[in-house]
């Protein structure tokens, strides 16, 4: 386990412990004195942490750190090739891009995350909607105008060195999947009680009605088949990780923040997590707020889980969809076909992206995060988005009909 790891861990449990690996981390890797460091331990910083250090000569820096287990990237944090290629990026003024000591110092951000400001809003709590909507349709408008304009073919062997595929394939066969939902692992669900996971694995699904041919083993396999690195074809320069937390409103504008794993990619895996975790993820990030009132029932039919939970999405949550996928999808697929470049199967290769969100940010069997009902949610929102139900009539695949009926 790194210094970063132990630092991640103990923000939640030793604070001042944290505070001190932290201090004895910025001087040693940046020969910079920390008289001061507050760590910030977020609902958003699932794999990371942030902060705000005060150096000797009184200048106050905001620190932010990716931790990733079990990484193969060689390089990280691609925010050079962000900006010059037209997105509005918060630069670092420090950099450190080794892997297991990766971590950015940029000048204090003050802004707010469009994560919380979004939070904020479906909590009711501000009237923000109209004008983060603008906002967000405008950055969407540039986001397409930027892969217009440098979309270009990749071969299979620079596409393999992208850092995103950390955030898919690599999570799948380097380590993190067996991690969470290896052989001997148990989890418990509502109704159900505590089982072995390969029993849960095993399952076939009904969802709100809605019946999958798939089990989660299937999903799994199509999955680690889809995502290989190693696939030459379209690619842009993305920021691989744009959700919410990593997007901050200044003034009207959204910028760009943590590049952690940018690069030139395929563009359905720079789109996959904005268009999960800023619409779908929300149990993710605040698992016993909303157990009572978001989490998912279970009853068993032989080996059938059927399974029910609010669908209904708050109306941010739909802008954020809606702007995505009208504004960047849409006419990036259309790009696509019209130079011949949209893979065939691009349907269930977004599918199978989208299913390593729920499945592989957090170890959904973690009953010390996840209450059963949580942890159910999740693992049926995988079924979700990457499995194929009878008839195609699932909201994912209803949404797809609907984005290959514009092209």
């Amino acid at each position: 386990m790194t210094v970063l790891e132990d630092i991640q861990r103990l923000q939640y449990t030793d604070l001042e412990a944290a505070h001190d690996l932290l201090r004895g981390f910025i001087r040693d890797v940046f020969g910079l004195e920390a008289v001061a460091v507050v760590l910030r331990p977020q609902a958003v910083s699932l794999n990371s942490f942030n902060g705000f250090l005060t150096l000797a000569d009184g200048r106050r820096l905001f620190f932010k750190s990716h931790v990733e287990p079990g990484n193969v990237i060689s390089e990280y944090y691609n925010s050079d090739l962000l900006a010059g290629s037209g997105y509005p990026i918060i630069r670092p003024v420090y950099a450190s891009t080794v892997p297991g000591r990766q971590m950015l110092l940029y000048e204090a951000v003050e802004d707010r995350s469009v994560f919380d400001i979004a939070w904020e809003i479906e909590q009711g709590g501000s009237g923000a909607l109209d004008a983060l909507r603008v906002a967000q349709n405008a950055a969407d408008d540039h986001l397409w105008q930027i892969y217009r304009a440098v979309l270009a073919w990749q071969s299979s062997g620079d596409h393999a060195l992208a850092p995103v595929h950390q955030l898919f394939h690599h999570r799948l066969t380097r380590g993190r999947l067996d991690s969470f939902y290896g052989p001997g692992t148990r989890v418990t669900l509502p109704g159900l009680g505590t089982v072995a996971v390969e029993q849960v694995r095993r399952a076939r699904w009904t969802i709100n009605g809605v019946s999958f041919r798939d089990s989660l083993d299937d999903v799994i396999a199509r999955a680690v088949r889809l995502l290989e690195p190693a696939q030459d074809g379209p690619a842009v320069v993305g920021h691989g990780d744009a959700h919410n937390g990593n997007v901050f409103l200044r003034s009207d504008a959204l910028v760009y923040f943590d590049p952690a794993f940018a690069g030139r990619h395929d563009p359905l895996l720079d789109l996959t997590k904005p268009l999960y975790h800023n619409v779908f993820a929300m149990w993710m990030y605040f698992p016993r707020e909303l157990a009572g009132r978001k989490g998912a029932d279970l009853t068993c039919d032989e080996d059938r889980f059927v399974v029910t939970y609010p669908q209904e999405l708050e109306s941010i949550r739909r802008m954020f969809w809606q702007s995505k996928t009208e504004r960047v999808l849409v006419p990036l697929l259309h790009e696509l076909r019209v130079r011949g470049w949209l893979r065939p199967d691009w349907r269930v290769y977004l599918q199978a992206a989208l299913a390593c969100c729920p499945l592989l940010t957090m170890n959904l069997a973690d009953g010390g995060r996840f209450p059963p009902r949580i942890a159910l949610l999740g693992l049926a929102q995988v079924v979700e988005m990457g499995g194929r139900s009878v008839g195609g009539t699932s909201r994912i695949e209803r949404w797809l009909d609907e984005v290959e009926a514009a092209l």
